[in-house]
């Protein structure tokens, strides 16, 4: 979906699980889910924070 989302402009872009699942991943035990959602939502903080001009992917470093 990140190609989709640069096509159309948006500003700032955080790739997720996937489509299914954005905020998670049904197949991991509770801890690495909440980990894995925690990841996410500091990634998307960490991108609001962040002054942009065009569209940006904020990935995992």
């Amino acid at each position: 979906m990140t190609p989709v989302a640069v096509m159309v402009g948006a500003n700032r872009i955080v790739p997720a699980a996937g489509i299914i699942h954005p905020l998670g991943n049904a197949e991991l035990s509770p801890d690495d889910e909440k980990a894995l959602r925690r990841r996410i939502v500091e990634q998307a903080l960490q991108a609001l924070r962040t002054e942009v001009a065009k569209p940006t992917v904020f990935s995992s470093a």
